[in-house]
């Protein structure tokens, strides 16, 4: 099969993201004009002179939706980034970074915080400092059911994941149905399908440096990623320890993933469809692969948090929904188009 130049899509999915970013400002349910948002923006970045009676627009521009949309684009190439790992990690074309469990234990933090007050002394970074708390504590857990005296193999790690995700969830719903509020409750829900409504300019650098630097890892070791995702044997053959390699995948991804869970809630299909998409562009090379999922994730879900905001407006619906609502019908369309990738062949 001919691919298309790695080099070009590149190119194509960096504009294409920076058009993202500017429809990420411009659009939205305040009735600011697209000029008037961006000559706002400009003057945002040019340190230019806003009027008094402006002061209100560019609040929003600047404030509200500018971190907001770069906060996505970060969240979906962490997210992108780590499906790609996690479904190498464990050799199982449908996992995703919550197959972990990681999400769902940091749900638990999440849920602590808003239904129950928890850390309240930590202001503003009480939700993200629990929430990713408890994500470091369901990683810890999960590595030390999973791992047996002859190391962490794939079909363990994906069942302790998955038990303890339930477990997790059953906590979770115990909190939510035991709220006092009716508010509390709703803001948990939003959470747990995921959001960026709550982006700050403070949240952008935690989940800046930990995706550039989760990538960059990832990225280097890209070959040892190709030598695993063709079996343990194969790995071994080509100098690459597996058990340690996963080990080293395994707190990599959980780091990622629990920062960025901490910061915009659980959101789902991002992980598991981005690199089927790319991989049916460049190939199964995990050197091209992770050379572009990261912009393809941030393009969808900056878009899906786009069309959050704007399909109910003024109300706004979970980034999650709409993540779920194109990646299920996408999904199903590439499981039949590519049914070999789906069966345990790359």
């Amino acid at each position: 099969m001919r691919r298309t130049p790695l080099a070009l899509l590149t190119v194509a999915l960096a504009l294409l993201l920076l058009l993202s970013l500017l429809a990420g400002v411009v659009l939205g349910a305040s009735g600011i004009g697209a000029a008037e948002s961006l000559r706002l923006l400009w003057a945002g970045l040019t340190g230019g002179t806003v009027s008094a009676q402006d002061a209100g627009d560019y609040t929003i521009v600047w404030e509200i939706r500018l971190p907001r949309v770069v906060l996505g684009a970060f969240a979906g190439a962490g997210l992108a980034s780590v499906g790609v790992a996690v479904q190498a990690m464990v050799r199982n074309a449908l996992a995703d970074p919550f197959v972990l469990g990681i999400s769902s234990g940091a749900a638990v933090g999440a849920n602590a915080v808003i239904l129950l007050g928890a850390f309240a002394g930590l202001g503003v970074w009480a939700l993200s400092v629990s929430a990713f708390g408890s994500a470091l504590a369901a990683m810890v857990l999960v590595y030390a059911v999973a791992r047996t005296p002859r190391g962490l193999t794939p079909l363990r790690l994906i069942l302790t994941g998955t038990a303890l995700a339930y477990g997790f969830e059953a906590i979770t719903t115990v909190m939510v149905f035991s709220a006092a509020r009716g508010e509390a409750a709703r803001s948990a829900m939003m959470w747990l399908l995921g959001s960026l409504g709550g982006a700050t300019w403070a949240q952008v650098p935690i989940a800046a440096v930990t995706v550039v630097a989760g990538w960059a890892w990832l990225r280097r070791r890209a070959g040892a990623l190709n030598a695993i995702a063709m079996g343990d044997e194969t790995a071994a053959s080509l100098g690459v320890r597996p058990e340690r390699l996963r080990r080293e995948l395994f707190l990599v991804t959980a780091a990622v993933t629990g920062t960025l869970v901490a910061v915009s809630g659980a959101i789902g299909f991002v992980g598991l469809m981005v690199p089927h998409l790319v991989r049916m562009a460049v190939g199964a090379d995990h050197r091209r692969v992770l050379a572009l999922a990261p912009l393809a994730g941030a393009v969808l879900l900056v878009w899906a948090d786009i069309l959050s905001r704007l399909l109910l407006a003024p109300a706004e619906l979970p980034v999650g929904v709409i993540t779920a609502v194109v990646g299920v019908p996408a999904f199903l369309l590439l499981m039949r188009r590519g049914g070999h990738a789906f069966g345990g062949k790359w």
